[in-house]
């Protein structure tokens, strides 16, 4: 039986109390640490710090860096400058999502990609397949750790361990050599909650400096430490798309609702551009909302979702929304039932379960 792998910050887990870890695509990583519900509302009310550590980092390099991003991406690069982030997805010749990812654009021939942890390797894998001329590949995940601050407090905590302005580090902008704590940090202001905040990429031996430094400033402003639990449910609420549930090699960027980062009238083609165009024009044939139970019930991933006796759709996820209080889910559903307020069915352990469409972000911050 192969070991879990751990985070360079594992051991500080014991430290902090009863911290709940589960297996997690290999990983042994904290579900939570007090309650979900407790963590959840944390990062929507004060600050949250979350280990996403087991997060992939890979560095590409060279004269053809650009060239190449833009031929395996959706979104188009030419439109960010340096310091500035995008947030992206990689498809496969049939608009399948091979993932989704932030690029970091350090100049025009340096790049930073970040990948979902049970996808790093094939993502490298596609990636080396497709690349071609000067560009340069180094996976760095191993020696690289990742801490979320989360929240609306997440920048006043945080700025009590730097000298530097973190305001003057815009959203979806990040600066390198950010001193936190005295420990020097890839800043960046994006998250995955929905909330304010920064994510820090720092050296995997000085994660544990960063990590405490962080946990005793946020004391006094009720920072939590939270796991996976509270990182799901708020995203969810936020309907940040996860990789494996709302985007898939057969769910493509636009059903899955984040075509804001598909250009398929790009320049430089890109792969899966003709079917990702044909779905933008002639219209989609399923689409992903958002479900509320108005019978009792909780939709979970898998769940199918009917419109009379026809099978539509099936739940992605689900969960009792802790901001809400409400049992709601995203689905992919056929076309013509993406309606606001048309009323569908779940099936919940065999029985059909009233629910109705609804406007997604479930929620939405006050900026």
């Amino acid at each position: 039986m192969t070991a879990l792998k751990r985070t360079p910050l594992f051991p500080e887990y014991a430290k902090a109390g009863k911290a709940k870890t589960v297996d997690f695509g290999g990983w042994e990583l904290p579900v939570s640490f007090s309650s979900i519900k407790e963590e959840h509302e944390a990062v929507r009310t004060a600050a949250g710090l979350f280990d996403v550590s087991h997060m992939g980092e890979l560095e590409v390099e060279g004269s053809d860096a650009l060239a190449n991003l833009q031929k395996l991406l959706t979104n188009d690069l030419s439109k960010i400058g340096d310091q500035q982030a995008q947030y992206n997805t990689m498809c496969t010749e049939s608009g399948g999502t091979v993932d989704d990812l932030i690029v970091y654009r350090r100049d025009e021939n340096r790049y930073l990609l970040v990948l979902n942890a049970a996808n790093i390797e094939s993502d490298i894998a596609w990636i080396s397949e497709h690349v071609e001329g000067d560009v340069n590949l180094r996976n760095i995940s191993e020696e690289t750790a990742l801490l979320a601050v989360q929240g609306p407090k997440a920048v006043e905590v945080l700025q009590k361990l730097t000298s530097s302005d973190l305001d003057a580090i815009r959203p979806f902008r990040f600066s390198e050599g950010v001193e936190i704590a005295g420990v020097p940090v890839f800043a960046s202001r994006t998250g995955y909650t929905g909330e304010d905040g920064f994510e820090l990429y720092v050296g995997a031996e000085q994660a544990p400096v960063v990590w405490n430094a962080v946990l005793e400033a946020g004391e006094e402003h009720g920072l939590l430490l939270c796991g996976l639990g509270a990182r799901d449910t708020l995203r969810f609420e936020a309907r940040l798309p996860l990789y494996g549930q709302e985007l898939t090699r057969e769910i493509s960027p636009l059903e899955a609702g984040i075509g804001f980062a598909v250009k398929v009238n790009k320049e430089v083609p890109f792969i899966g551009q003709e079917v990702l165009k044909e779905q933008k024009e002639g219209g989609l044939a399923r689409k992903l909302v958002g479900l509320k139970m108005t019978g009792r019930g909780i939709p979970r991933t898998g769940y199918k979702v009917f419109a009379g006796e026809t099978e539509v759709g099936f739940v992605t996820t689900g969960t009792q929304s802790p901001t809400l209080g409400l049992n709601v889910g995203l689905a992919i559903v056929e076309a013509n039932q993406a309606v606001l307020e048309n009323h569908l069915d779940v099936e919940i352990r065999g029985k059909r379960v009233e629910a109705v469409v609804v406007k997604t972000p479930f929620y939405k911050r006050e900026k």
